[in-house]
């Protein structure tokens, strides 16, 4: 058998979609910005599902992205963002954004609750990757077999690949949930 020495070259993936950023991105980032949503200094938040989100962030080439950093926002159980644009509503218990930095594996994690509704956006949350000063991805995460995806303008708007790289399961692990939300970002 002749032995030609091609090697097999390393599968590209295909980079997490990008979405919009949505009109409640901090202006001011909370003093309180760890990766526990749930802890909002000494305040604990006791409302909606407990879940821990977490996942691999890697390059199109399959290499973790350590030292890049994490963000995620979201509404509380009562569907307010902590943003002038969404008033004063918000439940301050609920720290409402996060950053946690990629560790050298590519992983990242966050504790937070199952995202919830509000009028006219089905449950999301809010995720930014950074790599120094530069952006590299601003996304959002849907809840999988949620009724109101199909009724989102924002989802609908994903061709079928994007919508599964996007929409993820909340599984139950004991009292808690569980989101593996992998991301895939070009450096």
């Amino acid at each position: 058998a002749l032995y030609l020495g091609v090697r097999a070259q390393p599968a590209v993936r295909r980079a997490t979609p990008s979405q919009t950023e949505g009109p409640f991105y901090p202006v001011v980032f909370p003093d309180d910005a760890d990766f526990d949503l749930l802890r909002n200094g000494a305040l604990n938040y006791p409302e909606g599902e407990v879940a821990w989100l977490e996942g691999m962030v890697r390059d199109l080439a399959g290499r973790p992205l350590a030292g890049a950093q994490v963000e995620i926002w979201q509404c509380d159980h009562a569907g307010h963002y902590h943003h002038p644009g969404d008033g004063d509503l918000a439940d301050r218990r609920f720290q409402g954004f996060g950053r946690c930095p990629v560790a050298a594996d590519g992983s990242y994690r966050f504790r937070t609750m199952r995202p919830v509704a509000y009028s006219g956006r089905t449950p999301h949350i809010h995720l930014k990757v950074k790599l120094g000063r530069r952006e590299l991805l601003t996304t959002q995460l849907y809840v999988a077999d949620d009724p109101g995806n199909a009724r989102d303008f924002l989802w609908r708007r994903l061709d079928a690949a994007g919508r599964a790289a996007l929409t993820v399961p909340f599984v139950r692990d004991g009292e808690t949930l569980r989101a593996n939300f992998p991301i895939v970002v070009a450096t």
